[in-house]
Formats: structure tokens, sequence, C-alpha cells
């Protein structure tokens, strides 16, 4: 079967922008996108660039946009691509910077991992040092949650949404990166709280929109938002809660907890806290919803079963594990 594929181009050294060009090749059963790829540069276009190693999922490097979604292109059939969208178009990973073709530039990503500090801390008055003697990891004395999974293949990264409009965000894989550490028992309670009052501040774990793109798209089943929602719960655990998002949280399950429902007239004045500032600036909206219909009465009987919501959170409180 004779198949077109359609591949974006771009050499900086002759193109001002990307372009597509197609291919047609004589595919059979069986055949990955990686394996076109690499025919249509032996036999057709010896210029044409990408980036591969194992060819078994395991390296990470082919990783790129196949048909609008991040895929490892040695694990990305042609016939269920073909069934699946009715053709076939590749493109580099999207929120990094091209080198050419279909290589993007991973130094930021990079970056961002070992901003992390992805490795056991000591205490932080020892500045950072490993203490002396083993550091030996029990089985069973840890749940990693298959965090350590990760090939570092920055799919997720090229699917995240807030990666797209901040660039400084530390993003899924980063992110996923610490939770590992968190786990591990050999890092004393000290340290973790230090590593998670790092990743609270502005571009951590509290800009995350929780889109699951990044969930959708890992070929590992990393799972890394779900990673970012525990280092979230783990610093409210430890009382790091004077962040927004933290707070947010915290307002919201107080209303339900109170009222059995969201009162939306209270919730931004849960999320300001005590800002003058930032409680003026919200004023106008609460004029808004006001006008909208979307503050509760502040007289209205409660809902009813209010009772049985309360008796969720307190159960919810009796199974959290003492930190």
């Amino acid at each position: 079967m004779r198949l077109t594929f359609t591949i974006q181009r771009y050499n900086p050294e002759i193109d001002v922008h990307p372009h597509f060009e197609e291919y047609r090749l004589e595919v059979g059963r069986g055949l990955t996108v990686l394996e076109a790829l690499i025919r249509i540069k032996n036999e057709q276009d010896g210029s044409l660039s990408l980036r591969y190693s194992c060819r078994s999922a395991i390296c990470g490097s082919c990783a790129m946009e196949i048909n609008g979604s991040e895929k490892l292109a040695c694990r990305t059939s042609v016939r269920k691509e073909l069934e699946r969208h009715g053709r076939i178009v590749v493109a580099p990973l999207r929120n990094l910077p091209v080198i050419k073709d279909l290589v993007v530039d991973m130094s930021s990503f990079w970056g961002k991992i070992r901003a992390v500090t992805p490795w056991l801390l000591a205490e932080p008055s020892a500045g950072g040092d490993r203490p002396p003697g083993p550091m030996t990891l029990m089985p069973q004395s840890y749940e990693f949650h298959n965090v350590d999974a990760c090939i570092m293949c920055g799919a997720c990264v090229a699917a995240c949404t807030v990666h797209e409009v901040s660039k400084e965000f530390l993003g899924p894989a980063a992110l996923a990166k610490a939770d590992r550490f968190l786990a591990d028992p050999r890092e004393p309670e000290t340290s973790k709280r230090f590593r998670l009052k790092e990743l609270e501040k502005d571009h951590g774990i509290w800009d995350c929109t929780r889109c699951n793109f990044c969930v959708q798209v890992c070929p590992k089943d990393v799972k890394p938002m779900e990673a970012i929602v525990r280092l979230r719960r783990a610093a409210i655990q430890r009382g790091l809660t004077a962040t927004g998002g933290a707070r947010h949280i915290l307002g919201f399950a107080d209303l339900i907890e109170r009222q059995g429902r969201l009162n939306e007239a209270i919730m931004p004045l849960k999320v300001v806290g005590f800002d003058w500032k930032r409680l003026l600036s919200v004023i106008p909206l609460g004029i808004k919803m006001l006008l909208k219909g979307k503050v509760p009465n502040p007289l209205g009987h409660s809902i009813e079963g209010i009772e049985y919501v309360r008796s969720l959170f307190a159960a919810a409180r009796r199974r959290v594990k003492p930190t």
C-alpha cells in the first residue's frame, strides 16, 4: 500500500518559517512511524533530520507530534494512525525550540529537571551534602506511584497547556521527578519540607491547571498530573498554606463542609486572604456576581443532607495519616 506522509520541515539556514512537505512511501503491515521516517530519510530525502536511538520505547528520543498528539514514533503503528485519522502528519514536539525538522532543543527541559534538585537531600543545615554511610532503600518501604518509570521524552511538556503560555513553569516531568524524591524514605523530613517550600513558589506546583493532557500522552503511564496533586497535598499537610493555590483548596473544602455547596461570594475572599489590595481588586467581581445572581442568599436554609456531607469530611480526617 502506498501512503502519503506529511512532515513538517524547517532548516534555520534557509527557511523563514516551518512548512510541510509530502512523501509517498510503499508500506506494509506492522510498520511504525519511526521506521517510515527512517526509510524516507534513507530512500528519498537524506536532509530530513530526526532523533532516535533504542527503537524500543526506552530512550524517549523519538518523541514527536503525530496527527496532533505527542507520541513515541517507535511504538506508533502507521496502520492504526491511518485507521484513526485517515492520514499521517508528523511534526516536532510543541513548546520546545526547533533545531531542524523534527529535532527540538531539550536544553530548557533538562534545566527544569535540574531545578527541582533531582537527588536526595541531606539536612538543609548540612549544605545539601549526602550524610555519611550507606543510604539503603528497603523493599516495601516506599511507593513511587510509577513516577520512576519516566524516560524523559518530553511529551508531557509538549502537551502542557500551562507551559504553552508560561515558559517558566517547571512542567509535568520535573514535578513528577520531584514527587519521586519526596516519596523516598531516605530523605529527612526537614529536607522534604525544604523541597516543598521551593516547589510552592511561582511557576511551581500551584501553576498546574489539571488539564490532564500530560497523563494522556505519557508513553509510560507516569501520570504526572497525579504526582503534582500529591505534591500539593504534601505541602498542605505540612502547613505550607500561604499560597493562593493552597488557600483556594482549603477555602473550597471549608465552604462545602460548612454550607454543603460552593458560595461564590465568599470563595474569592478565601483566596486573597487579608491582602487589602487584592481585596479591593475583587470588589468589581463581587458586584458582577451579585448582578448575575451568583451570590447565594446569606439568610437561606442549609441544603438538605448537610450532616451527611460533614460526616464525609470527618471520616476523611480520620483516614489521613500523620506526617
